[in-house]
């Protein structure tokens, strides 16, 4: 399912023509990516947490020059999913699958 995907089935499901719609699930990337960038979390009951993780600083190989190079730390956005949201996925796969 791609985004233009999302947003036709949000307007389906709600009533909503497509244009206001497309800006909302917009506006609500931007909402995420911008409270991220700050390094707050975004929670979402029910669904899941937007967060960043932090890599710690480690040691690579470059494979072609057998040499050791050090990967400085860094930051990543991830998603956790909440509870229900992994209970709902898992009870539909498993009755999917049956």
């Amino acid at each position: 399912m791609i985004r233009a995907d999302v947003i036709a089935a949000i307007a389906a499901k709600t009533g909503i023509d497509k244009e206001p719609t497309e800006a909302i699930v917009a506006g609500f990337f931007k909402v995420v990516i911008a409270s991220l960038e700050k390094g707050d979390n975004v929670f979402v009951r029910g669904f899941g947490t937007f967060l960043v993780k932090k890599r710690a600083a480690k040691v690579g190989r470059n494979i072609t020059q057998n040499t050791a190079i050090q990967i400085p730390e860094s930051y990543i956005p991830a998603f956790r999913p909440g509870d229900d949201f992994k209970n709902e996925v898992k009870a539909a796969l498993q009755n999917h699958t049956a």
